[in-house]
């Protein structure tokens, strides 16, 4: 699997609220929002985003950008992880993937890849 980045995720209940709070602590505003969907802040060279409505999971996790998406959700399966159908998102390809353990992945690559 060829990771290009990783990046943790929180799901929030009020994403604008949540994004004044983030805002606040991080003393910044973000760098991406889509609506009540999502927003990102890239701080001291790390992604910090906001889950609302478009979540996979209901706990924090870690979303995993990866160069080919169908190789990698082979190899989460092959490891024996729970791993959804690809869904297309408007900015990208994803699936979810829930390890053993419990915790929660989502494997994502950009459209077209």
């Amino acid at each position: 699997m060829e990771i290009q980045k990783v990046a943790s995720v929180f799901p929030v209940g009020d994403l604008a609220g949540a994004i004044r709070i983030w805002s606040s602590i991080f003393g910044i505003a973000p760098t991406f929002v889509d609506g009540d969907r999502w927003a990102q802040f890239d701080v001291c060279g790390h992604r910090v985003a906001l889950a609302g409505s478009d979540r996979a999971f209901d706990v924090p996790g870690l979303m995993i950008k990866v160069l080919d998406l169908a190789s990698s959700a082979k190899q989460m399966a092959d490891m024996g992880f729970n791993v959804s159908p690809p869904q297309e998102g408007p900015h990208e390809i994803r699936c979810s993937v829930e390890t053993r353990s419990g915790s929660a992945l989502v494997l994502y690559a950009a459209k077209g890849s």
